[in-house]
């Protein structure tokens, strides 16, 4: 029996475990997927384990994407360009390695679908400087988006992501309620709006009815900003799509088999969101 598990703190949100137990059964793989919530001074721990092969891989939340590397002995792909990791497993040369599957996830779920125009002209506004943000900046750079506007309450972690993200702008989050209206995406890339958590508390009468609003969090189903912006007629979309996506490429990064997303699993998950 192969085992896997989310690292993060908090993590009980997660249903994770729902998804790739679903895909473990499906394929007939013997194999079981765990919640293991885990504060950051075990981190090192956790990833020897993978080297006794006590875990077979593991994916990462918040707060850990960036905490994880030093304990690494490569990155690759888009972990690499975005120094942002979720997924880990020990390769052919039993090294331990680190990918992001986040980029991929965002860009399936959302970027390929649900942008009509020209992706060079729009503007993009990221709300967030934590983990999932440096994927989704390289996410809209690799879809051509030019123009991506960033802000977060701390601005110091705004600048450390400028340092890595040259072309961003970076704005102070006083100025969010006034540049939120200039921007034809925008995009949560905060815990804010998570179950059992805080909420956003800014005023959202001035953004654009066409503007499109795109949520990470997939639990809820409907954060209060999105019932709120549904309301104003705005297009959103919650996080269940890029959870999906990510979790399929994760999935086939440690089984070598590519899991169909089909109507059966987005109607288990859906029903263990309350």
């Amino acid at each position: 029996m192969k085992n896997f598990f989310i690292i993060g703190d908090p993590i009980s949100h997660s249903l994770s475990p729902q998804l790739h137990n679903y895909w473990f059964k499906k394929y007939n793989i013997k194999a079981k997927y765990s919640l293991l919530q885990i504060k950051e001074n075990e981190i090192e721990k956790v990833i020897n384990e993978i080297k006794s092969e006590k875990i077979n891989g593991l994916n990462v939340t918040l707060p850990y994407k960036r905490k994880v590397i030093p304990f690494l002995d490569k990155l690759i792909n888009d972990a690499e360009e975005s120094n942002s990791v979720n997924t880990i497993y020990k390769n052919s040369k039993n090294q331990i390695v680190g990918e992001n599957t986040d980029v991929f996830g965002f860009q399936a779920g959302y970027l390929k679908e649900v942008i009509d125009s020209p992706l060079n002209n729009q503007k993009a506004l990221i709300i967030g400087a934590g983990g999932v943000s440096p994927s989704i900046i390289l996410a809209l750079e690799k879809s051509n988006i030019k123009k991506i506007s960033l802000v977060n309450r701390t601005f110091e972690k705004s600048v450390f992501l400028k340092k890595q993200f040259k072309n961003i702008e970076i704005r102070k989050w006083e100025e969010i309620e006034n540049i939120m209206c200039d921007h034809d995406i925008i995009i949560n890339a905060t815990s804010l709006g998570l179950k059992n958590g805080n909420e956003f508390s800014i005023n959202v009468k001035n953004i654009k009815t066409s503007s499109i609003y795109i949520d990470t969090i997939y639990n809820p189903y409907e954060t209060n900003m999105i019932k709120l912006l549904k309301n104003k007629g705005i297009r959103t979309f919650n996080g269940l799509d890029m959870f999906l996506y990510q979790g399929q490429k994760s999935f086939y990064l440690w089984n070598k088999v590519n899991p169909e997303i089909e109507n059966d699993l987005i109607e288990l998950i859906k029903k263990e969101i309350k």
